[in-house]
């Protein structure tokens, strides 16, 4: 039997990408799941697909609300009981340069990377304590390196790798795990939409030295994820070669370590920005449309 038999396991972002991919894994495996997301839709079909509400609580909530978030948390408590496991992996991202990116889309993904893991936890955090449950917060590799035109995204993902090593010292003697999961570039809406608005995008990708222009499928994530979330680790790479960059990371942030990535911004950052300006918008089409 799993060990996540029983268990109650609450995803943001649990209708779409890694999200409804662990979601789907931790329900073969016998959890019962609590999904948030904004996507109505999608979150709705994925519910019945897993076994509607017997199984399966939804609420539609946006992880920049704590009272929606504490909602949703009280609601699964009166559901199942209570919460054993968190996965905080509401996230987006942006692009343009710092002089290009709309400062609103800006702030909207430090709100949602950020602050929305804080509001994630904040309002499961008792129940994950009585239970001696684990957190799973969604960070990247881009906590442990840099790209032009996402200074968003990477100023976020480090946030949010931050607030899961503070969070795991200050549980850790409650019975409580922390982990963080740091991934390159999954197969998720959110790469999807960047390579189908953004030529650059896709160029960038090419460009990256090594292993930074892979692309990893969501079900190489999910099964990661899941294996780390049984486990309770303190930290989730995949691919596993991105755990290096962690240790590397006071190399990486060096002018010998930025030498590829400088040699083609100076070419390719102006090309995102027209994009971006020619888009008239810094975030994915499905997230303006989800803003309105």
């Amino acid at each position: 039997m799993s060990s996540m038999n029983g268990k109650v396991v609450l995803i943001t972002g649990g209708a779409r990408g890694v999200g409804e991919e662990v979601a789907r894994r931790l329900r073969r495996k016998g959890a019962k799941l609590v999904l948030t997301d904004v996507d109505v839709e999608p979150l709705a079909a994925l519910a019945a697909e897993l076994g509607g509400d017997e199984h399966v609580l939804t609420a539609v909530a946006d992880v920049r609300d704590l009272p929606a978030m504490q909602r949703a948390v009280d609601a699964a408590v009166g559901r199942f009981g209570g919460i054993d496991v968190v996965m905080a992996n509401a996230g987006i991202a942006s692009f343009g340069s710092v002089l290009q990116v709309d400062p609103e889309a800006f702030k909207r993904v430090i709100d949602i990377n950020v602050v929305g893991v804080f509001n994630t936890v904040r309002a499961a955090l008792p129940s994950v304590i009585e239970r001696r449950g684990y957190v799973l917060v969604v960070s990247s590799l881009a906590a442990f390196t840099s790209a032009p035109g996402l200074a968003a995204y990477h100023a976020s993902k480090a946030g949010a790798e931050y607030f899961a090593n503070t969070l795991r010292l200050e549980v850790a003697h409650r019975g409580v795990d922390v982990g963080s999961a740091h991934m390159s570039w999954i197969d998720t809406p959110l790469v999807q939409d960047a390579k189908s608005d953004l030529g650059t995008f896709r160029e960038m990708l090419r460009r990256m030295p090594g292993p930074l222009k892979q692309t990893t499928t969501v079900a190489k994530c999910g099964e990661a994820f899941v294996k780390g979330i049984e486990g309770r680790k303190s930290r989730i790479y995949c691919p596993e070669w991105v755990g290096l960059f962690r240790w590397i990371r006071p190399v990486v942030a060096t002018p010998l370590g930025e030498r590829d990535i400088r040699r083609f911004t100076p070419e390719l950052l102006p090309e995102l920005d027209a994009e971006v300006a020619a888009l008239g918008r810094s975030t994915s089409a499905r997230t303006e449309a989800l803003e309105k």
